[in-house]
């Protein structure tokens, strides 16, 4: 992907068809949109993968991670332990929400999972804003948001785009190899399959 752009340089000098360039920085930045996009799709496979379950909520949970976060920071505290006090809500949150509905709920349709999960959507996104208000939230990861120009100062491309396709397919190959090679993995997947059959073999 990376000499792609170099080779059509070479191969066409004059332009003959078309702007090489924009078509490559157009191309390119689809592709990073699209890296990014599929976050959001990894979080529903993981889920459902674990579970057999389609987490309608998930975005919602995210958002109440976000606005937790952002919300202690704003009250003083530093960055590291309002990220330690975030990962502790939401996994006392998740804790609840797997008690209090989805357990409830094994084995039953899947229409009845999914239009519980929307409660749940419903739910958080009011007490998150109930919570922590409803105002625009900023929060500076410290990653430049700026493009740059690459290959020979002509395809313009924002750093924190390849950040994020980075990050995302380092997440995407190790959760991969987590559903693949370990032990935990495999258990967690055979359970989404066959939660009795899974039950019965322990």
């Amino acid at each position: 992907m990376i000499i792609i752009p170099y080779v059509a340089a070479i191969a066409f000098p004059n332009d003959v068809f078309f702007a090489w360039p924009f078509f490559f920085e157009v191309l390119i930045g689809g592709l990073l949109a699209g890296v990014m996009y599929s976050l959001v799709a990894l979080g529903f496979v993981l889920i459902f993968k674990a579970s057999g379950v389609f987490n309608f909520a998930q975005g919602a949970m995210v958002l109440f991670a976000a606005l937790t976060l952002v919300g202690l920071i704003e009250h003083g505290l530093p960055a590291w332990l309002a990220i330690a006090a975030t990962i502790a809500v939401m996994i006392v949150l998740a804790i609840v929400v797997e008690k209090l509905v989805l357990r409830k709920l094994v084995n039953q349709e899947p229409i009845i999972l999914f239009m519980a999960t929307i409660g749940i959507t419903f739910f958080l996104d009011g007490f998150g804003q109930t919570l922590w208000g409803s105002d625009v939230k900023l929060l500076d990861l410290g990653i430049p948001n700026q493009p740059r120009f690459y290959f020979n100062e002509q395809i313009l491309i924002n750093d924190f785009d390849l950040i994020a396709a980075l990050v995302a397919g380092v997440l995407v190959t190790v959760l991969a190899l987590f559903f693949q090679k370990t032990r935990i993995g495999r258990a967690l997947r055979a359970v989404a399959d066959d939660h009795q059959a899974a039950l019965s073999v322990g």
